[in-house]
């Protein structure tokens, strides 16, 4: 069987691998850890999360649920590792990144038809099929060339951030409680509250805190899923006490009421030793992290693991340059999967590695494609970053807005969304994925 070359080895390219290497064909993976690093990554491991511990809602009622619910009816080896090291999060399905990263690793460094060489890649190759999942940090040599590839196209940057880490033992919990919003799930969350006059204050501090410089940023240039919290509190002074801050479903047990607002904190890992500021990505300068955030009460003597980081990401105009297959039109040797493609956020990168690499596997046997219909999360999302009607792309999170309306009414918007995942999930079952 030909060898197929994968570059990069996240979420995409891991599941990409994996999905081919079990159907017998061999595969090459290139992955430029740990002999060079991005500037957002710290591991050598593969499928290493950047931004959040979180893979979101796992809940069928949400599109994301429903979408990592099709994977692991696909045999996804991301969900998988996923199941084998979440940590409690409520409806959320997180994970202890370090021994989440390690299982892949060591599952795709085990199987005997994956090959995996070491070291940056600055060429595309020539010849040979080939799946390029670098992702939204792809090197700048590599990057070059990818954007040589497509002369007349637009090859786009936006700027991502990462949330900053505290230890548990440094959060005064005199001044926190643990609870899920609603009462949902296990309380999995630290909440940590705010009357009005200490919000007004870490607003007032926060919108003119010193950031790190960041080349080309702009506000107006923010993906708007992963915007700086700074960034969104200088939209008013409500902004945050509506967005990540917001108190609703959360009553703090020495009142009894809601707080004016609320930081949350997660788990990061599976001891509980370490906490993610949910919501809180950051470019501010770091001594200014400490000092702004310091002002909620119960991070007041708060000590950090990591400060939160800004780094760049890149995507292709995949709209006007990548079919429903991820393939580049007119060049099926050549495929995109994850983030490079505007698909956004975790799932959404491990989904475009699995599809792509189910369609690549069935051409290499012979067989017809795989169409993933729209009523499928998985369709759905292939099916937008490759509509040409599409004038302003964007990456795109996985919505129930992407795929078609039932055609008949459902009362309830979760009863709603419950159905539309019971159709895509009879839909998947109806597919020859084998």
């Amino acid at each position: 069987m030909e060898k197929v070359t994968i570059i990069g080895a996240g979420l995409a390219g891991s599941e990409a691998a994996w999905q081919l290497a079990r159907r017998g064909i061999p595969v090459e993976l290139r992955e430029m850890k740990p002999k060079k690093m991005s500037p957002a990554h710290h591991s050598e491991y593969f499928g290493e999360l950047v931004c959040s511990n979180s893979l979101r809602s796992d809940q069928l009622e949400n599109a994301v649920g429903l979408l990592k619910e099709e994977l692991r009816r696909c045999g996804s080896l991301i969900m998988a590792c996923a199941g084998e090291h979440r940590v409690e999060a409520g409806g959320a399905l997180a994970v202890d990144r370090h021994a989440f990263a390690a299982a892949i690793t060591e599952k795709i460094r085990s199987h005997p038809n994956i090959t995996v060489v070491e070291g940056e890649v600055t060429e595309v190759p020539s010849e040979g099929n080939v799946i390029l999942a670098t992702g939204p940090l792809t090197s700048q040599a590599l990057s070059e060339k990818i954007a040589k590839l497509f002369p007349d196209s637009k090859y786009l940057n936006f700027f991502d951030a990462a949330a900053p880490l505290v230890t548990f033992e440094s959060i005064d919990m005199e001044s926190a409680w643990f609870a899920s919003r609603y009462d949902r799930g296990t309380p999995d969350y630290i909440n940590c509250p705010l009357t009005r006059e200490e919000y007004d204050a870490f607003w007032q501090e926060l919108i003119s805190a010193q950031e790190a410089e960041v080349h080309g940023f702009e506000d107006a240039g923010v993906f708007e899923g992963c915007m700086p919290v700074e960034v969104m509190a200088r939209r008013g002074r409500d902004t945050l006490s509506y967005g990540p801050l917001k108190p609703v479903g959360l009553k703090d047990p020495k009142t009894g009421r809601e707080p004016f607002a609320v930081v949350q904190l997660r788990k990061d890992n599976a001891q509980g030793s370490i906490y993610n500021m949910v919501g809180f990505q950051t470019h501010l300068k770091w001594p200014e992290q400490k000092r702004v955030f310091s002002m909620i009460p119960a991070l007041k003597n708060a000590e950090y693991v990591r400060y939160g980081v800004m780094h760049r990401n890149t995507f292709l105009d995949s709209p006007r340059l990548l079919d429903r297959y991820y393939r580049v039109r007119g060049r099926k040797r050549l495929i995109f999967a994850g983030q490079i493609t505007g698909v956004e956020g975790y799932v959404e990168s491990t989904a475009s590695g699995c599809l792509a690499a189910l369609e690549l596997a069935r051409r290499l046997e012979g067989k017809t494609p795989v169409n993933f219909p729209q009523e499928t999360a998985m369709g759905a999302l292939a099916l937008y970053i490759s509509d040409q009607s599409v004038v302003n792309f964007q990456p795109m999170n996985i919505n129930f807005g992407l795929i078609p309306p039932l055609g008949y009414r459902v009362k309830g918007k979760r009863n709603k969304n419950a159905e539309l995942s019971k159709r895509a999930l009879a839909a998947l079952e109806a597919l020859d994925l084998s």
